[in-house]
């Protein structure tokens, strides 16, 4: 008789979803969203599943206080546009770290998760504070304190 073996698949309901409380003072932005997209992803767990959204909620505070290697802070630069003819802006990383740090970050995990719907399902389950993270704003969740 011969042994069939089997991957398990998780499936939309099965998986527990975590809180994890990252603090990003003095960490590299470009690494540390490495990380935090891949947790939002699942790839952490051994149940990982693609088609299946089997991240954690990921909160990241002090997203302010986040640093950038080299020249980024002066050369890198962020463009929306608007649609309308001359509608083209752009902004420096260091304006932009300076009055939207959490844009700044959830923007690099955005770019690192796939070009997909479950992505922006998963971009749901991140919250970043740039300044830092009320005592009460998700206590009833019991955050987890995470070094990534």
């Amino acid at each position: 008789m011969k042994l069939r073996k089997t991957t398990t698949m998780a499936k939309k309901g099965e998986v527990a979803a975590q809180w994890l409380l990252v603090d990003a003072t003095d960490q590299v932005l470009g690494r540390l969203a490495v990380k935090v997209a891949r947790v939002l992803q699942g790839k952490h767990r051994p149940s990982y599943t693609p088609h299946v959204d089997t991240g954690d909620h990921v909160v990241v505070i002090n997203a302010g206080s986040i640093k950038l290697t080299g020249n980024k802070l002066a050369n890198k630069l962020y463009t929306r546009y608007s649609g309308y003819p001359g509608g083209l802006k752009t902004v420096t990383a260091g304006e932009l770290l300076a009055k939207h740090p959490d844009r700044l970050f959830r923007d690099a995990v955005r770019r690192m998760l796939p070009k997909n719907r479950l992505a922006r399902q998963m971009l749901r389950k991140l919250r970043v504070f740039g300044a830092g993270l009320p005592a009460h704003e998700f206590k009833a969740q019991g955050l987890q304190p995470v070094e990534l």
